[in-house]
């Protein structure tokens, strides 16, 4: 009972959402979009030119903004002035002017794939808004948050420019501030983001690391 309780409160929740409503006018697939429109707003991170990967894509909502950003400039031929590849193991429908790469990046076949695609340039941007399936128990889902986190760094180290910048979520709680070390040892700037469109209950968060340091 307090289960069906639950999830008749989440979705009067979901249904009266601002930012649902919005995503529905605006034809984003998810309300995450405005996650990263904020943020971006607020660092200026995504411009013309600008060779960017999204990790954990589906369904799609961040390469769609990253799209409709770098569409911004109206090219002639009706492209975008970049490059935009989307990774994830599960399926994406697809979206115009976006690579998509369905598989786990951390195999040489998906990461061949994406080396064709940029051509030997580094990346300018990396951004994840990659979750965990969350089991309820603290200890263990601190641990599948860290992973994630860490295997965006480490796709990151790999592939950014130098004065490339990563965005990721993770989630307020235990293993945060290990994230945050981790971040400051790779970054030259570390930063918290919370959006406004992060619900204020959720422990959702994000960090925000650019320029990287050279490694030691």
């Amino acid at each position: 009972m307090a289960k069906n309780r639950f999830n008749h409160a989440w979705l009067h929740d979901h249904i009266n959402d601002p930012y649902v409503k919005m995503a529905q006018r605006e034809g984003y697939r998810a309300r995450a979009a405005y996650k990263l429109k904020e943020i971006d707003e607020q660092d200026r991170l995504i411009k013309p030119g600008q060779v960017i990967v999204d990790l954990g894509s589906t369904p799609g909502s961040w390469s769609q903004y990253a799209r409709n950003k770098l569409a911004a400039g109206k090219r002639v031929d009706g492209g975008i002035d970049g490059t935009i590849i989307a990774l994830d193991i599960l399926p994406m429908e697809p979206i115009a002017d976006v690579h998509f790469l369905q598989g786990d990046f951390r195999e040489d076949s998906v990461l061949e794939q994406l080396e064709e695609i940029v051509a030997g340039r580094k990346v300018d941007l990396v951004v994840s808004d990659m979750a965990p399936n969350l089991s309820g128990v603290a200890s263990a889902d601190a641990a599948r948050i860290e992973h994630l986190c860490d295997l965006a760094l480490d796709f990151a180290q790999r592939h950014l420019k130098p004065e490339g910048a990563l965005l990721v979520k993770c989630f307020h709680g235990s293993g945060y501030s290990q994230i945050v070390e981790k971040f400051k040892y790779q970054f030259k700037t570390v930063a918290p983001r919370k959006p406004k469109a992060s619900r204020d209950k959720s422990s959702e968060t994000f960090i925000l690391g650019r320029g990287l340091k050279k490694p030691a």
